[in-house]
């Protein structure tokens, strides 16, 4: 099973930035999908932003054009970068990883595709 662990969560004013990392326990050089899912009380578990393999990425409407999703194969680590930070991006902030034995097009925001999840890292903005 895939470890993932998170940090880099922590409390911050509107208009703040933050970068969440996630390290992974294997290797980042098969076919995958890597995403990062944020929970809230009342609006569950929904995906922020996606990566794949061929360094494609998705992005939930909310965060388009304010967070950046990337992956530093060599340090296998993936990399939520939050600027422009609003009170509703504040929750739980989950990192989660799927491999596949085959190309796949993607990447995709379902939470129902991915296999390893990290533990979370909390995310509050506030002033």
């Amino acid at each position: 099973q895939v470890r993932l662990v998170e940090s880099g969560g922590g409390s911050v004013q509107p208009g703040g930035s933050l970068r969440l990392s996630c390290s992974i326990s294997e290797s980042t050089t098969s076919n995958y999908f890597m995403a990062w899912f944020r929970q809230t009380p009342g609006i569950g578990r929904e995906g922020i932003a996606a990566i794949n393999t061929d360094d494609k990425r998705a992005y939930a409407d909310s965060v388009q054009g304010r967070f950046t999703i990337s992956l530093d194969n060599a340090k296998a680590t993936l990399y939520l970068e939050m600027n422009s930070l609003k009170p509703d991006d504040s929750g739980m902030y989950y990192c989660a990883v799927t491999f596949f034995p085959f190309r796949v097009n993607g990447p995709s925001l379902s939470a129902s595709l991915y296999n390893d999840w990290g533990q979370g890292t909390q995310v509050t903005v506030s002033s």
